[in-house]
């Protein structure tokens, strides 16, 4: 059995990446001094660029990963569609920096839960609320930020009369092809540096696309793009040319960076608190992401609903996913358990196995499945392909238990019982056990009926549930791939991880209202929805969608809402 390649099949020269280094250094005081204005400039020169490439960017990415027309949606969704809507984000706050020295404190700020201050900051935008219709993100700021430390805090690079430039080395991921360019986005337009990207071998197919839709970048002398494994990616980060670093990747690939090789050597240099890595890093290193059903006697469409909304989180993109769904937590004698899981088993019949395109998913597979009890796989398994595999059942007290702490990155969900049927009771004991037992701070779901929160005991219950949990994102009723994909949310792990103990990273990405003081992003929506999301496995119509949905992004305006909105009823 095989799976894909970390070898780059056209990787970069020392002497090429020597001579970027070089050219992104002599323009890297030029880039900090830039204007807000000029920043933005440059960015709104890429979108149109972004635009046309956008047709050949997915047919790549759906070449590369084995997927039919049918299933191009998803490559849109992805790929171009954030990419885009961030570059105008971004563009927007640079430009209202320009006029008034920050950005909007998002749409609206007020205090919430446990008196912190919550800046809502989606949807963000009359045509947004449309396309968006039921949902709403806010960011919840760390305790002791109000309203007038978050506004002094925010786009602080760009509050400095002596900010200084540098260069960041992006470690591109290699599961979807938006981070990279996102990543780079973020440490230019948000932290004032120029970026040498280092595409990961899994995805460079997307390298092209992004030279040429970044061109204005790159002919600035801004941003550098370039290829190779991990032996170009040791001689980059000790290349004395590079200011600091941002990965988004494996825990272990961090760690080796940071400490070094496993070892005595590594575990002296963590308690001596030595690492090898003497510049600033930032990362985004996945999660055993959590799905907690609170429970309750759900009506049949809504149960179904969130059947497929689970099947959905674990199907996209083959679960080469750092959000996707790998932990499904229920109640004890919660009466539509079973009713759950064999809705989800449904979905799952219906959505062809995947490629199993990225490196070391077999491995990972044989190793976590294994001889156990209570398996159950679904779909066609060959020498590229693997089964979606529930596995249920597992024993909540088994503390040498993998699953809990080894993310699997590849097509298994697994399920766990805990607590009771009492609700107050299960979201306590759901908050202990994602903390303190599952590998991950990056983000989790909460799965609660709207008629519970009626209720103010259950109501308080939850909304301690959100300020407790040690997750970067939390989202209520919906997958967290939302909130990566909004890109005015910050994305990243929770600031509770440590350089020794990173779990999923530290510094946030995509945070387009450029935000400091951040304890996580939240994320609700409605228990059911129709018609179905466009992230939906199985959703015909987000193939159709794609283009429109890239082109809004672009270019917003209400004339483009009805297309979008008939697309998405054929599904």
């Amino acid at each position: 059995m095989m799976s894909g390649s970390a070898v780059s099949h056209k990787p970069s020269t020392t002497t090429e990446i020597d001579a970027a280094i070089a050219d992104l250094g002599e323009h890297s005081e030029e880039f900090a001094r830039l204007g807000a204005a000029a920043k933005a400039k440059l960015l709104r020169a890429c979108i149109p660029r972004l635009v046309d490439g956008a047709p050949q960017w997915v047919a790549k990415g759906c070449r590369a990963k084995g997927l039919i027309m049918d299933e191009a949606g998803e490559e849109w969704l992805a790929g171009p569609m954030p990419t885009i809507r961030m570059s105008r984000l971004l563009a927007e706050s640079l430009e209202k920096i320009e006029q008034s020295g920050k950005p909007s404190l998002g749409v609206a700020a007020k205090t919430g839960i446990g008196g912190r201050l919550e800046v809502e900051v989606f949807p963000n935008s009359k045509i947004d609320k449309a396309l968006f219709s039921g949902f709403k993100g806010h960011v919840l700021m760390q305790e002791g930020i109000d309203r007038a430390a978050a506004e002094e805090r925010q786009a602080r690079f760009y509050g400095s009369a002596r900010a200084s430039g540098g260069i960041s080395l992006v470690l591109g991921a290699g599961n979807v092809s938006s981070i990279p360019p996102m990543d780079a986005f973020t440490k230019m337009f948000i932290y004032g540096r120029v970026v040498l990207l280092k595409m990961n071998p899994v995805n460079e197919w997307v390298g092209p696309c992004l030279e040429r839709a970044l061109k204005p970048l790159i002919d600035s002398g801004y941003l550098r793009i370039v290829y190779g494994g991990g032996d170009i990616g040791k001689y980059l980060v000790e290349n004395k040319g590079i200011s600091d670093v941002h990965i988004t990747g494996s825990d272990r690939t961090h760690d080796l960076i940071v400490w070094g090789p496993e070892g005595e050597e590594r575990e002296r240099r963590k308690r001596e608190n030595s690492p090898i890595l003497t510049i600033p890093i930032e990362s985004e290193l996945g999660n055993v992401s959590p799905v907690a059903i609170v429970p309750y006697d759900y009506s049949a469409d809504e149960i179904l609903f969130q059947a497929r909304n689970v099947a959905s989180m674990i199907c996209n993109n083959a679960s080469f996913n750092c959000n996707a769904a790998k932990m499904l937590i229920t109640a004890n004698n919660w009466r539509q358990r079973e009713e759950f899981l064999r809705l989800v088993r449904g979905f799952l019949d219906t959505i062809p196995s995947r490629n199993a395109y990225y490196p070391g998913a077999f491995d990972r597979y044989r190793s976590l499945v294994g001889d156990r009890d209570g398996v159950i796989k679904i779909g066609i398994e060959d020498e590229t392909r693997l089964p979606w595999t529930l596995i249920t059942g597992i024993d909540s007290s088994d503390e040498k238990e993998p699953l809990f702490t080894v993310e699997p990155f590849c097509s298994i969900l697994s399920e766990t019982q805990i607590g009771t049927s009492d609700p107050v009771q299960f979201l306590h004991a759901a908050t202990e056990f994602m903390n303190e037992r599952l590998w991950g701070t990056l983000n989790a779901t909460l799965i609660i009926s709207p008629q519970l929160e009626k209720d103010p005991t259950i109501a308080k219950a939850l909304d301690q549930c959100i300020l407790d949990l040690r997750y970067g994102t939390v989202t209520i009723n919906h997958w967290a791939a939302i909130c990566y994909g909004a890109t005015t949310l910050p994305w990243g792990g929770h600031e509770s991880a440590t350089l020794d103990n990173i779990q999923s990273g530290l510094g946030w990405v995509h945070n387009t209202y450029m935000l400091e003081g951040i304890d996580k992003s939240v994320i609700r929506g409605g228990i059911k929805m129709w018609p179905d999301p466009p992230w939906f496995a199985g959703n015909r119509a987000t193939t159709g969608m794609g283009p429109r949905l890239v082109k809004m992004e672009a270019s917003p305006g209400w004339g483009k809402v009805p297309g979008i909105a008939l697309r998405s009823l054929f599904s």
